[in-house]
């Protein structure tokens, strides 16, 4: 059975040592997203747990006092299928708006299609796309979080 913790500001650096192979395996960069998370405001750091392993999380920080960013997340792929993610977005949107958040918004790729999908039915509305500095597509989706 999955349970959900989840926890406001910088997470213990043993819940970030549970973290750091799904994230790694996804996007390579743990190091420097762990760097990242130091700098950001009001982060709220969301695992899912299944026999006291990280099978997803999903991270966030403040744009500012209205607006909240839903930045990194994952499922490991064993587990995909199960609602993990749509959870842990559930949980996520439900904090941000407890603690006074109207918006959220969130960047994809065309490549995460089932990310894309997700946000979609969540209520997120595409925004604007654009290619970055590497030439990747971006996918920019904003969502109103209802009172």
């Amino acid at each position: 059975m999955v349970q959900f913790e989840y926890v406001w500001g910088l997470p213990e650096a043993d819940v970030l040592e549970k973290i750091r192979p799904l994230h790694q395996q996804i996007f390579e960069n743990a190091d420097e997203f762990f760097k990242k998370m130091k700098e950001r405001n009001h982060l709220l750091t969301i695992i899912a747990l299944e026999n006291n392993r990280v099978v997803g999380y999903k991270v966030g920080y403040a744009l500012s006092d209205k607006a909240y960013y839903s930045w990194y997340g994952a499922v490991d792929e064993a587990c995909r299928g199960r609602g993990i993610a749509a959870k842990l977005m559930d949980i996520q949107h439900d904090l941000v708006k407890e603690a006074g958040y109207r918006t959220i918004q969130t960047n994809t790729r065309n490549m995460w299609r089932a990310m894309l999908i997700l946000n979609i039915k969540k209520g997120f509305d595409v925004k604007e796309t654009f290619v970055d500095d590497e030439g990747i597509h971006r996918i920019i989706l904003h969502k109103q979080l209802k009172s």
